[in-house]
């Protein structure tokens, strides 16, 4: 049976003992049906990960003991933020999901000219709160132990502003090739619009950012689809997911 990993807000050190939030100890007890002395793997965000035992479990609280930290799985070595144009039902969760997965560093949902879903107050606190728990399941199962950041949704052009990583992409219908460098850019900026795509204005602002535009092939790609796809080719191309011969 797969050692599950389980991701706790506490900070850990190994050799100690602690009781899990609620969240996790229901799953390992109701869920997974663990009890004492059963296996778990912890890990605190912080690029570490914690062997440890089950010491007692009720349907309220998990008590585990921590054996010493060890290095979690190395991160990418490109650094990559997507700026991702808020869309509606399931697709958000799952560009999140599936990016987490993928390696992205940092997420932030974008309010742009077409997009369709407006968030504020209390609704827009649950949704970030909700994407948040969404990249620790996914950190949980890929076996990453560094939680990328999901930031609250801003405008575009605020986005824009603060963009300063090395390399920045946007995605559109002007197709270019992928820059070559002499050497990778340690971080990069991914912008996506939602659906129906950006503006021109916005395509315009965006390469007055120093955006270029970037392409992935001639297919119309849906706005879950076309992240994912360029993530998986900037990971081939600069990252940690290199295509062997």
């Amino acid at each position: 049976m797969r050692i599950p990993r389980i991701f706790t807000a506490q900070a850990l050190a190994g050799g100690s003992s602690l009781t899990l939030e609620a969240g996790p100890s229901q799953h390992l007890a109701k869920v997974l049906r663990m009890g004492p002395g059963a296996a778990v793997c912890l890990f605190d965000g912080s690029g570490s990960d914690f062997p440890a035992t089950i010491l007692t479990a009720d349907k309220r609280a998990v008590t585990v003991a921590l054996e010493q930290g060890q290095p979690g799985l190395a991160e990418s070595p490109l650094r990559i933020h997507l700026g991702i144009g808020v869309s509606r039902g399931e697709r958000m969760d799952w560009v999140v999901q599936k990016a987490t997965e993928l390696g992205v560093a940092a997420i932030t949902p974008l309010y742009t000219e077409r997009t369709e879903v407006r968030l504020r107050g209390e609704r827009e606190a649950r949704k970030l709160q909700h994407w948040q728990q969404i990249t620790v399941s996914a950190c949980e199962q890929s076996g990453r132990s560094c939680l990328p950041q999901v930031f609250a949704p801003e405008t575009l052009p605020s986005w824009l502003d603060n963009c300063t990583d090395d390399q920045r992409l946007v995605l559109h219908h002007r197709a270019v090739a992928l820059p070559s460098a002499a050497a990778p850019p340690a971080s990069l900026s991914l912008l996506v619009g939602p659906e129906g795509g950006l503006s021109a204005a916005e395509i315009d602002a965006a390469e007055g950012a120093g955006f270029l535009p970037l392409a992935l092939g001639p297919r119309v790609l849906r706005t879950e689809t076309a992240p994912l796809a360029a993530l998986a080719i900037l990971q081939a191309h600069w990252g940690d997911m290199p295509l062997h011969g």
